[in-house]
């Protein structure tokens, strides 16, 4: 569950939502508690807020915010209670944003600590979809005076060596709290080696060789000052040798809608750091549904509809390859809008003269696509006749020479620019009164009886050395007979026959033959001790989806294989994406049953005990 939990809110960070207030103590002091507690709580609905207060008492107050499935979210809808910091009219002293989840680390259910004074506070929950979810409460009576000052201190951080000195550079972060007297944090200042007090915005870097001194303190907003706490330390001269890889995120982006589904595309930006390491980030390698990684030169986007799971990790200069990691996303197909015609092109087949005539007859096939809307017609004109519909290659056998104009029209009703060949149709050198050549070949694996195991290939071959091959035909068993277009494979286990013929362009036809053969079905079970479960499931998680006999004997469950040695968690993951991609490509499963199956893949825990990122 806590792996879906990282999942759900990779896919929730395109709402950058700031983190709650927290409640901190100063260091040895237990914690307190606020003198009041107000809830909030949500479910399904995204027009309100289940429960909410209406009145409060100023000062120290707990914020408590749940939407779980204890308070009726069965979806995995995200929430966020935000507090107003800009409309007039109210209170804008409470900067308050908190992200709940009925699965994040939480399990829904978050608290902070804010102190609020007399007056009228709005809140709203900002993910976009949800903006009827608003509210306001008012703050009555008057504060308790703040005589106490508040609580600082500070840490130092950054990369040490074996005598505990900082490597390069230290950082200084300095807390402040004013939980004993209510009023808040006002400000803080520092000062670095006794220099001039400074406000503290952000956590300091320093830098310099040598010893160091950082001094901080704080004011409250009832004008009490606390003491002046500092923190000692030493920054030596870094170390050449890197050893620590690059940090490597990446952010989805996009057009969303209500489902969080990607509309048309996905972008994926990949970023990657080094800041810790200090060689420098060398290069940044993705992969796409399981592909190969390739180097990450610019954001990926992902266009065709269905899930989709980008791998990604980087190297820095010292040879350092960090974790790898992962991004899940769901592509869908915008409503469409046709406004392209479309594409239409012709060729011209036939048996020519060297210098390229056509020699007797020259067949003009014309072809028209439309990824939009679809084809509704085809249209040509022979030698500036009117345009008449095309439902069949048109056979030009008049000599002399041609042109064949051509144009489509689709469902949308956009025509095409008109498109045209020309060519020029010869008289035959001689008569011909020789039918074609026909022959036909049977391949496929065979048994020890002779017969074709699955599936038998039937190939026909035709020639004509004077006016050349127009059609091959065949009619297989007692079937009509069929354009020859290409080998024809026979998988329907029992005897089996196929006719052939061939007519030449004088109009001679081949004398009719016959290829026989029969066909067997597999005798071998790839997987004699089968996983027979009725779903599949992986590690616990059942997925709803059959497990499926895949053709050779072998369970869904039997391609996954749980129980299998994994380097790492992502490779388990493109393990499963691989082995269940063909049986979405055989029609054994559909794109989300594929969906479902890697997806419970990526909440286990097999290869490792993290899961980087997901839906």
């Amino acid at each position: 569950m806590k792996q879906l939990v990282a999942v759900l809110l990779l896919v929730l960070s395109a709402f950058v939502v700031s983190p709650a207030p927290a409640v901190s103590a100063a260091p040895g002091a237990p914690p307190r508690l606020a003198a009041q507690t107000l809830t909030w709580t949500a479910d399904n609905d995204i027009t309100r807020y289940k429960s909410a207060p209406t009145s409060a008492q100023p000062g120290e107050t707990t914020i408590v915010f749940e939407n779980s499935e204890a308070t009726g979210n069965t979806i995995l809808m995200s929430h966020t209670l935000t507090f107003d910091t800009s409309t007039p009219g109210y209170n804008h002293d409470v900067s308050l944003n908190i992200l709940a989840n009925p699965f994040d680390a939480n399990n829904g259910r978050h608290t902070a600590t804010v102190t609020l004074t007399p007056g009228k506070y709005r809140y709203f929950c900002t993910i976009p979809g949800h903006g009827s979810m608003v509210g306001e409460f008012t703050v009555s009576g008057d504060p308790v005076e703040d005589e106490t000052a508040p609580t600082v201190s500070g840490t130092v951080s950054g990369q040490r060596d074996a005598q505990g000195n900082y490597v390069g550079s230290a950082t200084v972060t300095v807390q402040a709290t004013d939980n004993a007297g209510g009023s808040g944090v006002a400000s803080v200042e520092y000062q670095v080696d006794d220099t001039s007090w400074t406000p503290y915005t952000a956590p300091v870097v320093v830098s310099g060789i040598g010893d160091h001194s950082v001094q901080f303190r704080a004011t409250d907003n009832a004008g009490n000052v606390s003491p002046v706490g500092s923190v000692q330390f030493r920054v030596v001269e870094p170390q050449q040798q890197d050893t620590t890889p690059p940090t490597v995120t990446a952010a989805v982006t996009g057009d969303r809608d209500a489902q969080g589904r990607y509309v048309g595309s996905a972008t994926v930006t990949v970023t990657a750091t080094d800041n810790t390491g200090g060689s420098g980030v060398a290069g940044i390698e993705a992969s796409v549904d399981g592909a190969p990684f390739l180097p990450y030169t610019a954001p990926i986007v992902v266009d065709d509809p269905g899930e989709h799971m980008v791998h990604y990790r980087a190297v820095d200069n010292a040879g350092n390859v960090s974790p790898e990691g992962m991004a899940g996303f769901t592509v869908v197909e915008p409503e469409p809008q046709d406004t392209t015609p479309p594409t239409v092109t012709s060729s011209v087949s036939g048996n020519r003269e060297p210098d390229g005539d056509y020699i007797g007859l020259a067949t003009v096939t014309v072809t028209a696509t439309d990824s939009g809307s679809g084809v509704a017609g085809v249209e040509y004109s022979l030698d500036g006749a009117a345009f008449v519909a095309y439902t069949a290659p048109v056979e030009v056998r008049a000599l002399g020479a041609h042109t064949v104009r051509y144009r489509a029209t689709d469902v949308a009703g956009n025509v095409s620019p008109i498109g045209s060949t020309s060519f020029t149709v010869v008289q035959p050198p001689a008569e011909d009164v020789v039918p074609p050549a026909t022959t036909a070949t049977v391949t496929g694996s065979r048994d020890a009886n002779g017969s074709y195991i699955d599936t038998a290939t039937v190939t026909v071959t035709a020639t004509d050395s004077q006016s050349g091959v127009r059609t091959v035909e065949y009619a297989l068993d007692a079937g009509a007979w069929t354009v020859y277009s290409g080998p024809i494979a026979v998988g329907t286990a029992g005897p089996h026959s196929v006719r052939y013929r061939a007519t030449d362009n004088a109009g001679n036809v081949a004398a009719e033959k016959t290829v026989s053969f029969t066909v067997v079905e597999p005798g071998s079970d790839a997987c004699p001790n089968s996983d027979n479960r009725a779903t599949v499931v992986i590690r616990g998680h059942d997925t709803g989806v059959s497990n499926k006999d895949t053709g050779n004997g072998c369970t869904i469950n039997d391609l996954v294989a749980e129980n299998g040695e994994y380097p790492d968690h992502p490779t388990f993951v493109r393990h499963v994406q691989s082995v269940t991609a063909p049986l979405v490509t055989a029609g054994l499963i559909t794109r989300r049953d594929q969906g479902a199956i890697v997806r419970a893949a990526a909440a286990s825990d097999i290869g490792t005990r993290s899961v980087h990122a997901f839906f």
